[in-house]
């Protein structure tokens, strides 16, 4: 909704500042399509080449996050809080049980409570990889600490080739549109012997190319790389958490001392309150009993 409010302000406040200046959209209007088939077409084509198949729909599908804004909320932070307490528990009070669960999170009874992590493939292979880990006593916390983080930093490093690809576009967009803009000219020149009236609808559409590239560019693209980069950014939190808790798992701190960890690092705006947090751990207990 956020970013829909600022489409709308930004189209708002440009234009309608342009005709209460007295401008008239005639000339933006008529110039309007092709300048905007010279660098659009142009900055797609740019797009293309420095991007592969894959990259392609994953900056494509990325950019509904302007709307969406992150995957993860507030209660899917507790939910994770609670599957690693489940977990942890079982791995401490009986190790063997706890394999069925790692090695079948689909058909698991502790991960199918939770649908919305169970969906998330990372997150799930992240959680069983590590809980493997330590079912078969690799017990150094400091070499899986750095196992850990150079795979969430490689995962994150992937998910910001969005917000890069997008970025990239945004900055080559004011250039694109000097391209149209100076093509306008040329055509313009070829006209040079028409009267001045002529000449300045001419000149105006030309300089419609220069407005178009630039709008574009720090109006929209370049909005929409930051915000794909922020909501990315966001969403590597529930992976760190993730290796928060099971590191303090494997440096042998009590359960409950493991689980306050991730609370801890849990982003504030998603955190849940230790009172929250202890209520809904006592609801596993006491369904558990």
């Amino acid at each position: 909704m956020i970013g829909i409010i600022g489409i709308i302000t930004i189209l708002v406040m440009v234009f309608g500042g342009y005709l209460l200046a007295g401008g008239k959209m005639g000339i933006i209007l008529k110039a309007l399509p092709f300048e905007a088939i010279m660098i659009c077409g142009a900055a797609l084509g740019a797009f293309l080449i420095s991007n592969d198949g894959p990259a392609i729909k994953h900056t494509m599908k990325d950019m509904g996050k302007v709307f969406k804004g992150p995957k993860w909320k507030h209660q899917d932070y507790t939910d994770l809080l609670c599957l690693l307490f489940e977990l942890i528990r079982l791995a401490r009070q009986n190790p063997v049980a706890v394999e069925e669960h790692i090695e079948g999170p689909e058909e698991s009874s502790i991960f199918t409570k939770y649908p919305r992590i169970l969906k998330d493939k990372e997150a799930i292979a992240l959680i069983c990889d590590t809980m493997r880990s330590a079912s078969m006593n690799y017990d150094d916390p400091h070499q899986v600490e750095e196992v850990l983080e150079k795979r969430i930093d490689a995962n994150r490093e992937h998910a910001m080739h969005s917000s890069h690809a997008l970025q990239v576009i945004a900055d080559g967009l004011p250039a694109l549109g000097i391209v149209a803009a100076v093509l306008g000219i040329i055509k313009t020149m070829g006209s040079i012997d028409q009267p001045p009236e002529v000449l300045g609808k001419l000149i105006g559409g030309a300089l419609v190319g220069t407005f178009l590239g630039v709008f574009l560019a720090y109006g929209f693209v370049g909005p929409f790389a930051a915000k794909v980069s922020d909501v990315t950014k966001d969403e590597a939190n529930f992976y760190q958490l993730i290796r928060e808790v099971l590191v303090a798992n494997l440096n042998n701190h009590a359960t409950n001392i493991c689980i306050e960890v991730g609370r801890q690092n849990t982003p504030s705006h998603c955190r849940p309150s230790y009172s929250e947090l202890e209520d809904a751990l006592k609801a596993l207990k006491q369904s558990a009993a």
